[in-house]
């Protein structure tokens, strides 16, 4: 590999529980079986991935040198399974929504043509023995602080000026400002390890036309609407009742603030968009995209190709393995929640409970309190002997003292201060 190549850019999902085939699962079936085609078909995998996310940012190297971009020719080989690069560590992923990317995502309702901005963000930690997956959602109209960020690959030390209070996804058009997207998520997650104390690995930006492709490769996502929903600005108009939402459907469902009953703020949209990306998943679990080949490559197809990604993340490989050993996460190991926060009038900050949070995962400890294991029933012993009946037997005994009465139980606050939604939680016209 080469260590004169053009330096790279990195960018890095209230709570919700996948159901129980777990959505790593389904990354990790797709990815492992994608890799085991035999001869032409692994690397017309490859050579696809790689082609539509290219590589990205090596935040690891940001830190320390001019990053290296990966050599576009290392591929991969059938020497060993995919094994996790990180095993045994905690890993941060930061994963970016972005409303513009180029002409397509214009043209559906993107941003303005050569401008970017963060539309969603969510810090996803994943545990270090691999048990859980926990996404944390962003608000985008926090004030936090946003560092000073590079704006040229090329030259490292041209930065923007650091901004004391500004809304969070702002971090991500200050560092996408001439068109890099990679240092758009770059900016944001500097952003996020500013906010969070933690140190962010790897990064991930989804843009509107690839999520809209995507649900339209699976067939649409069945939903539960429960009041009809009209959104101009998002294109949106849904009856009330259960249907199948199209990816243009899906994505106004995604984006919609300002509908009837809602306060138009981003914090009721991340209710919705969760129990949207939980349908999804449903759906590719339903449509076999796993076990049959071409809706396989499909999906994808679709997929990869609305991604730009940290170099961590663009090296087929590597992901295989990450996704192989969260295999057995299952609904109770993925869990989604709304970082905690006050309101400052239009605006959202920070609160003690958002540090209690960060906290948790910076000590790689659950953001959700287990529930602790029901005591065993107490079965009584055959062989002991059997109690007298009062006023039978032996006429000097003492009587029985009487036993004092337990006290009435009270009520265990819960040991979570933050509100958690489960994947589980399907509504059901």
């Amino acid at each position: 590999m080469s260590s004169s190549r053009r330096p790279a850019a990195r960018v890095p999902r209230h709570s919700r529980r996948i159901r129980r085939h777990g959505a790593l699962r389904l990354v990790a079936t797709v990815l492992v079986g994608a890799l085991t085609f035999v001869g032409g078909g692994a690397f017309a995998v490859y050579t696809n991935f790689a082609s539509n996310v290219g590589g990205g940012l090596d935040l690891e190297a940001m830190r320390t040198e001019a990053p290296v971009q990966p050599d576009p020719e290392d591929g991969p080989t059938t020497e060993a399974p995919p094994t996790d690069p990180r095993a045994g560590q905690a890993i941060n992923i930061v994963l970016i929504g972005s409303d513009s990317r180029d002409g397509e995502n214009l043209a559906i309702g993107g941003g303005e043509e050569g401008g970017a901005r963060s539309d969603t963000t969510l810090l996803v930690h994943v545990a270090a023995d691999r048990s859980r997956v926990e996404a944390v959602s962003i608000p985008r109209d926090l004030l936090t602080a946003i560092p000073a960020c590079p704006l040229d690959q090329d030259n490292l030390e041209r930065t923007s000026g650091r901004q004391s209070s500004a809304m969070f996804n702002s971090a991500f058009s200050t560092g996408a400002a001439q068109g890099d997207v990679h240092l758009g998520a770059y900016c944001t997650a500097l952003t996020v390890e500013g906010l969070t104390g933690l140190t962010v690995d790897e990064y991930a930006v989804v843009d509107f036309a690839g999520f809209q492709r995507m649900v339209d490769t699976i067939g649409g996502v069945p939903m539960c609407i429960p009041e009809p929903i009209v959104d101009p600005r998002s294109d949106l108009d849904l009856a009330a009742g259960q249907q199948t939402l199209d990816g243009q459907q899906a994505l106004g469902l995604a984006r919609a603030r300002k509908i009837a009953g809602s306060d138009g703020s981003d914090i009721q949209r991340i209710d919705r968009q969760q129990e949207l990306l939980a349908a999804v998943v449903r759906q590719v679990l339903s449509k076999n995209v796993v076990t049959d080949i071409k809706p396989l490559l499909d999906f994808l197809d679709a997929v990869t190709d609305s991604l730009s990604v940290s170099s961590g993340l663009a090296n087929l490989m590597n992901l295989a393995g990450l996704a192989t050993s969260l295999g057995s996460v299952g609904a109770g190991g993925v869990t989604f929640v709304t970082m905690p926060f006050d309101y400052a009038g239009a605006r959202v900050v920070e609160n003690g409970l958002s540090e209690q949070l960060w906290e948790r995962l910076r000590n790689d400890e659950p953001i959700v309190t287990p529930e602790p294991e029901p005591e065993p029933p107490v079965v009584a012993d055959p062989g002991a002997p059997e109690t007298p009946v009062e006023g039978e037997g032996d006429p000097g005994a003492q009587p029985p003292v009487e036993e004092t009465p337990d006290p009435e139980p009270t009520e265990t606050p819960t040991q979570d201060p933050w509100t958690v939604v489960r994947g589980t939680d399907e509504t059901i016209c």
